[in-house]
């Protein structure tokens, strides 16, 4: 019964430690999730022109990471010419470091626009950091491009 109650503090204590983003360098050449390449990627400006004619496509798209999830790294945000587009590692298969912001990177996924609700975007707001104050002043839901990315290369 006494390893029982050894067990238990582990767990938690491994289960804390696995919920952080991962440590490290996002360098050059790095890659996250399936290993991609840099060839046939598209710009975040054409990416929202593609999106008017349809509104759900697979692509490779590059540009600059904005934010970083600080929770897990289970998501990022990239800057787009109309503010910034969702991406989400598809089915939480992998996580990106928080060295990853402001880095140059290509992603590749499927991507479509949706409405995010007031809720989710309270929860990306709380996993970024911001404060209370922040989250507070978000009351309506926001259009926003959002990708289910399979993979990322480090530009």
């Amino acid at each position: 019964m006494k390893k029982l109650w050894l067990l238990i503090p582990a767990l938690f204590a491994g289960f804390f430690l696995l919920a952080q983003p991962p440590t490290g360098d996002a360098n050059t050449g790095m890659t996250f999730g399936e290993k991609i390449t840099a060839n046939g990627a598209i710009s975040t400006s054409e990416l929202v022109k593609a999106l008017q004619s349809t509104k759900l496509m697979d692509v490779k798209v590059s540009g600059k990471v904005k934010e970083v999830c600080k929770a897990e790294g289970c998501w990022l945000r990239m800057e787009t010419a109309d503010g910034s587009m969702l991406i989400k590692m598809k089915d939480h298969a992998f996580l990106v470091p928080l060295s990853m912001n402001g880095k140059l990177i290509v992603a590749d996924g499927t991507v479509t626009l949706i409405e995010t609700s007031v809720e989710m975007l309270k929860h990306y707001a709380e996993d970024a950091g911001k404060s209370k104050a922040d989250i507070d002043a978000i009351r309506e839901p926001k259009k926003e491009i959002t990708m289910q990315a399979k993979g990322i290369l480090v530009l």
